[in-house]
């Protein structure tokens, strides 16, 4: 299993009908299988997620955050890690809305 604990990351890419950027930080806390983040930045005024890491590293994950319109937005993601030549993690992520319009998109987000 993947120890998330501790790690920060970044989005690199996504797509157009999502919310977090460039600008938006994600701290992640791990214990156990069990994982938790808190982030913000760009659009994101505040945002909470938890889920579960597999054996593989895979997580699967409920969100909800703020935006810069003051709407509480909800979802599911699941993410897939890749181990870069440097050691750092990238996640790459297939997440629907369970909010707003309820579309789905893919975003990557890397280690920093």
């Amino acid at each position: 299993m993947i120890d998330y604990n501790n790690k920060i990351f970044k989005p690199i890419s996504n797509t157009e009908n999502g919310e977090t950027s460039n600008e938006t930080v994600f701290c992640y806390k791990q214990i156990g299988n069990i994982l938790t983040a808190e982030y913000l930045g760009g659009k994101i005024k505040s945002g909470h997620l938890i889920g579960l890491v597999d054996n593989d590293g895979k997580i699967e994950m409920r969100y909800h955050q703020i935006n810069d319109k003051g709407e509480l937005m909800t979802g599911i993601c699941q993410s897939t890690p890749e181990m870069l030549d440097n050691g750092k993690i990238r996640l790459h992520e297939r997440w629907e809305w369970t909010s707003g319009d309820y579309s789905k998109g893919e975003s990557v987000i890397e280690e920093q």
